[in-house]
Formats: structure tokens, C-alpha cells, sequence
């Protein structure tokens, strides 16, 4: 049988990669079996991007990570710095990364202007969340690969079970 493969927020593997420095592990039991199972992808695309830790807070500016990708939205950091660039890369080379290890899902952290799912900021540093997607969760949707967040696991091991009960 064909073990599904998941791209991961190298956050939630407990690496100090997010914009402040710190991690974000949640290290459950499906994730420590995943990884000795060799099923994990960590990755983080802000990383890849060549975006520095620690790195300012960025939110994107009206719209969602979709619009980002088509040009139609800016992701500003908190000085007003336009990085909008260094995001679209990072999404870029999530989707290059799941693509080339065929992931079929992917466990990203919410909130975050690259890797949410579920709520986005609102552009504002003001703490204030908005339903939507950071620019490599749309992009990797977009190109049919699952996105959970990191508030979701119980789903992601009800849906790879389900994948590969189905297989």
C-alpha cells in the first residue's frame, strides 16, 4: 500500500523557524509515527525564500494569498516594507517541494500570511484575524493538494486514513 506523504510546517516539528524566532510544536502522536514512517516533508517557505529568522510580522494587505499570487494584493511587513515578492517565492517553492516528494496533503500553521488556511491577519498588526489563506496554502489548493491547519490534525489522520483505506 501507498503511504501518503504530507509537506509540514517545519514550525510545528518544533524548528525555530517563525518570524519571531520561536517554533510552534504540537508534536502529536500521528505526526511522531508520520515522520519514523517517512512520510513527512518538513519545510518552511518563508525559510526557503531566503526571508531571515528572526523576520518582521507581514500580513497581507486586501485580499488573500490567492490574490497575492495573481498580483491583485501586497504582503507588507509592520515597517511597511513591501516583501510581497519573498512570499509569492515562498509559496512557489512549497508547492515545488510537496510536488516533488508527491504529497497528497499538507499540515501548515495557521495564521501565518504563507502557510494559514483557516485565518489570515488582517493587514492592520493589529491581532485582528480574517477568515482565509496565506499565499502557499491557496497555491498548494489550488493544485489539488490538501491543506490542513495545525488545528485540524484529528482531520488530516481521518482523511490519510481514508485515502488509503480507499487505495
Amino acid at each position: 500500500m501507498h503511504q501518503t506523504k504530507i509537506l509540514v510546517s517545519a514550525c510545528l516539528m518544533g524548528f525555530n523557524v517563525r518570524y519571531n524566532g520561536s517554533a510552534k510544536a504540537a508534536l502529536h502522536e500521528a505526526l511522531r509515527r508520520w515522520q519514523q514512517e517517512d512520510r513527512l516533508v518538513i519545510h518552511c517557505p518563508e525559510l526557503a525564500a531566503g526571508l531571515p529568522v528572526p523576520r518582521r510580522p507581514a500580513e497581507i494587505i486586501a485580499g488573500h494569498g490567492a490574490d497575492v499570487m495573481r498580483g491583485q494584493a501586497r504582503i507588507i511587513e509592520n515597517d511597511g516594507r513591501d516583501v510581497t515578492a519573498h512570499y509569492q517565492l515562498a509559496a512557489w517553492l512549497a508547492l515545488q517541494a510537496a510536488q516533488n516528494a508527491g504529497c497528497r496533503a499538507a499540515l501548515l500553521t495557521d495564521g501565518s500570511p504563507t502557510c494559514g488556511s483557516q485565518f489570515i491577519y488582517n493587514g492592520t498588526f493589529s491581532g485582528t484575524r480574517r477568515q482565509g489563506m496565506g499565499v502557499a496554502a491557496a497555491l498548494l489548493e489550488e493544485h489539488g493538494i490538501r491543506v490542513f491547519s495545525d488545528r485540524q490534525l484529528p482531520a488530516l489522520v481521518a482523511w490519510i486514513e481514508e485515502m488509503e483505506r480507499s487505495q
